[in-house]
């Protein structure tokens, strides 16, 4: 494609592109939602899924001296926040496509992310605002680590992707499989993790007042022992139009990436943060729709949504004087 057939945002693009560089991401399934619980540990039994894919291979040799592979990714590919901000700036997918030489019908586009601050707890730049996406990380604990988890990581972002808050947890039972080939988990990032208590802590704070995205949302508050109220919640793996991809059954977070954002996650190790971007990109392409779902079971909104920005609320109803 030309240069002179792109959009008018093109150089915006070319200029945001200049400042990425490459990295990595990760998910589960289930329903409804938790009420809250006194802290502790609860054991999540899910099947731990296998990966099969091996280690990329890279065409030219490795830059030992400077330890990176960065310039060998064939294409180059645009994180999730440079996708959310493309849509922010209404730049076309066609136009990022072509920025990478790929085709936006048929991409193989991963969702990177350079400047992650991982472990930071609470962010200190970003601010939350209204809409919130959510993903976590389990280890294998007890006898039967195949089938019983516990939470290792905690991540959340904003409505255009920013990272507001990302910790590692330390688990109060014994650990033992770490599941790094696909949870990125492993001992020594576990060294500065934080309690349990403080992280669900942390996380009760951001939840208050919040839209949660989230992708069976369910498993990531059962792990925390946290509850929000439904109405307040917009489950990607519940929505009509996206279980529609899996045949009326509960769709897979990359199964979603590739055929709605046209993006391929989750390839080796997962990453919380990139995971929940993928989950807020696919809640901010299908936005209208969630919405009207939410109004045919809870009635019309309780606040005004403007994109993602935080608008106060509204106030609630007086009680009658009898």
């Amino acid at each position: 494609m030309e240069l002179k057939d792109l959009s008018s945002n093109w150089k915006k693009l070319q200029a945001t592109l200049e400042n990425e560089k490459p990295r990595s991401l990760k998910r589960k399934a289930s329903e409804d939602v938790l009420q809250p619980q006194k802290n502790g540990v609860k054991r999540i039994k899910a099947p731990v899924r296998s990966s099969t894919k091996g280690p990329r291979k890279l065409d030219n040799a490795q830059d030992k001296s400077m330890g990176v592979v960065a310039s060998y990714l064939k294409p180059a590919a645009p994180s999730a926040s440079l996708a959310l901000w493309a849509e922010d700036n209404d730049i076309p997918a066609k136009d990022l496509a072509a920025a990478y030489r790929t085709s936006s019908s048929n991409s193989s586009l991963q969702i990177f992310k350079h400047d992650d601050k991982i472990n930071e707890g609470l962010s200190t730049v970003a601010d939350a605002g209204k809409y919130i996406s959510i993903d976590c990380e389990m280890v294998g604990v007890g006898p039967t680590p195949d089938n019983e988890s516990a939470l290792a990581r905690v991540s959340i972002v904003n409505y255009h992707g920013d990272q507001i808050y990302d910790s590692f947890v330390q688990p109060k039972e014994a650990i033992t499989d770490y599941r790094t080939f696909v949870s990125g988990i492993t001992p020594k990032l576990l060294q500065d993790a934080r309690t349990f208590e403080t992280v669900q802590a942390d996380v009760a704070a951001l939840l208050k007042g919040k839209i949660l995205i989230g992708h069976s949302v369910k498993n990531d508050l059962e792990a925390l022992l946290l509850g929000h109220p439904k109405r307040d919640i917009r489950d990607t793996s519940r929505h009509p139009a996206y279980r529609q991809v899996a045949g009326g059954k509960t769709p897979g977070l990359k199964r979603l990436a590739k055929q709605i954002l046209e993006v391929d996650i989750q390839g080796g190790e997962h990453s919380s943060i990139e995971d929940a971007r993928a989950t807020m990109l696919l809640f901010r392409r299908e936005k209208d729709g969630f919405e009207r779902e939410h109004q045919k079971r809870w009635g019309a909104p309780r606040n005004t949504e403007t994109n993602g920005a935080q608008t106060g609320r509204a106030k609630g109803k007086k009680k009658k004087k009898k």
